[in-house]
């Protein structure tokens, strides 16, 4: 499944001196799926 938030998410990975991410939303509308999902495809490691 492609969403916008993933580009965005790597939009922010790649600026120079970029603030700490802060994720917020809803109750169960996939915030820790999508942190999971740009984590394997960005970074080598994800715990």
């Amino acid at each position: 499944m492609k969403r916008e938030i993933l580009k965005k998410l790597k939009e922010w990975k790649s600026k120079k001196g970029r603030k700490p991410l802060i994720l917020r939303g809803a109750r169960q509308v996939g915030k820790t799926y999508i942190l999971k999902r740009f984590g394997q495809e960005t970074f080598e490691k994800v715990h």
